[in-house]
């Protein structure tokens, strides 16, 4: 994929539609309470039967968080209250026991992630107890190769901590920042120190935190591209390994939360969209390899080398490495990719508890994928990782002839190469620099369920 980016106002506008952002395909969407224990089950059952099992990625969602940020979509609860955090660990001990039964004991842990919520809401002793608990029931490893992640609210850390997770083995962090500006902070009820903040980013490089991780969001109230570059410099000047800069998708009809936040001091489009333009130049201009909608790395990060190996992969994280994992999700809302299907526990924590205290595994709903369903994964995947499209390739491994399988799609990958999104020939195409700010525009062809879909489904916009 080129590493160049076009800023083409006319054509961001002309293609300015809500679509997925392709964590997975098909997208939760097209997830169902069809699919349910017994299912997921059987393809771990077939998993561990492969010749060559998959190691195994685990994701545990911890929702718990100590007050609110009024922009935030994520599956969370609120609270003061220590005890329903205890609580809430004592289930998630259950459900590492239920689900560490179902897989075999020599399937390595290559991926480990602590997602929330604030993960860093539980004391020391939890999460101590909580790794000890993966430990009796998942293979843990302590390669260097490992990838072992966790969410920081650096409000409830400080570098004391940093040496505990280290010690925990933890060899990444994850840092939310959003935005260092003081009138963007209050208006989103995220108040947090710049020098403090700064400094966890420094010590977790002293301790050998083999990746550092920035979030940022664009969009939000009151951001201005001036004031945003200042954070944007604060950040680099503290080098980060990655970062992702999230467009703020204001929904308050979905997320309760973010009706607190006043309308008339959200950034008009051509705003966010010159914000857009500042981070991609700023970062760049500042040595950071631009992978791919939201996402930044340096040069000698595990991300950008995964791209250029080709092993880049997008999962419920966003880009990832380790493609050949299976992920298990742990915790309310978690989602899990077991060979190929896909799993989501259930949504609430009440429920999701009552069905583990209970001793049932909590699954929600879920999909299992057919052969088209997996052909079409393989393409809006290269497309979103890799910005190429050769289709001998899913020619030799599908048994299809790709002109005659896709002549609906490429009629519109023709107009999209009329419009300078992509450069076609005859067996392949390849994203322009215009193209790189539309990739899910590109992928979207190639999505069936959203283009049978019988009523406009609820995603966010492209830009």
């Amino acid at each position: 994929m080129t590493q160049q980016v076009k800023f083409d106002q006319e054509l961001i506008q002309r293609y300015d539609v809500t679509g997925p952002r392709y964590t997975s395909y098909p997208t939760a969407v097209q997830f169902h309470e069809g699919f349910d224990h017994v299912a997921y089950e059987r393809y771990v059952a077939a998993s561990n039967a492969d010749l060559i099992p998959r190691p195994l990625s685990l994701y545990l969602h911890m929702p718990f968080c100590h007050s609110l940020c009024y922009y935030c979509g994520c599956t969370k609860k609120i609270t003061r209250h220590p005890e329903h955090g205890e609580s809430y660990l004592k289930s998630l001990f259950r459900e590492i026991e239920m689900q560490g039964r179902l897989f075999d004991k020599d399937r390595v842990v290559e991926q480990l992630h602590l997602g929330g919520g604030t993960p860093t809401f539980h004391t020391d002793e939890q999460l101590t107890a909580l790794i000890k608990k993966l430990g009796e029931h998942y293979l843990l490893t302590d390669s260097e190769e490992r990838e072992y992640s966790i969410e920081l609210d650096p409000r409830t850390v400080d570098q004391d901590r940093l040496k505990t997770l280290w010690d925990l083995g933890f060899n990444r962090v994850s840092l939310g920042i959003q935005d260092f500006d003081p009138a963007v902070q209050k208006a989103v009820n995220r108040v947090q120190g710049v020098d403090q903040t700064l400094g966890l980013i420094t010590r977790a490089h002293e301790l050998g935190f083999e990746s550092v991780s920035v979030d940022l969001i664009y969009g939000l109230p009151l951001q201005t591209p001036e004031k945003f570059s200042k954070t944007l410099d604060l950040v680099v000047e503290a080098k980060p390994d990655r970062l992702s800069v999230y467009n703020y998708a204001h929904l308050p009809h979905l997320f309760r939360a973010q009706r607190m936040i006043k309308e008339e001091h959200i950034p008009t489009p051509e705003t966010k969209l010159e914000l857009m333009e500042l981070t991609i130049n700023q970062l760049t201009d500042s040595g950071y390899i631009y992978i791919g909608m939201d996402h930044f790395a340096l040069p000698g990060d595990e991300l950008t080398l995964a791209q250029q190996s080709g092993s880049l992969q997008r999962n419920f994280q966003g880009y990832s490495t380790h493609r050949d994992c299976d992920i298990v999700g742990l915790g309310v809302s978690s989602i899990g990719k077991i060979g190929d299907c896909y799993s989501q526990n259930l949504k609430t924590i009440p429920a999701w508890q009552h069905s583990v205290d209970a001793g049932d595994m909590p699954i929600w709903r879920g999909l299992a994928l057919g052969t088209e369903d997996r052909l079409r994964r393989c393409i809006i995947e290269s497309i979103m990782c890799h910005g190429v499209l050769k289709f001998s390739d899913y020619e030799h491994r599908f048994g299809i002839d790709f002109y005659d399988h896709f002549s609906t799609e490429m009629h519109e990958i023709e107009q999209q190469a009329g419009d300078g999104l992509l450069e076609l020939s005859d067996d392949s195409f390849s994203v322009t620099a215009a193209g790189r700010l539309l990739l899910r525009n590109i992928a979207m062809v190639f999505d069936e369920h959203l283009n049978r879909a019988a009523k406009t489904q609820k995603f966010s916009r492209v830009i």
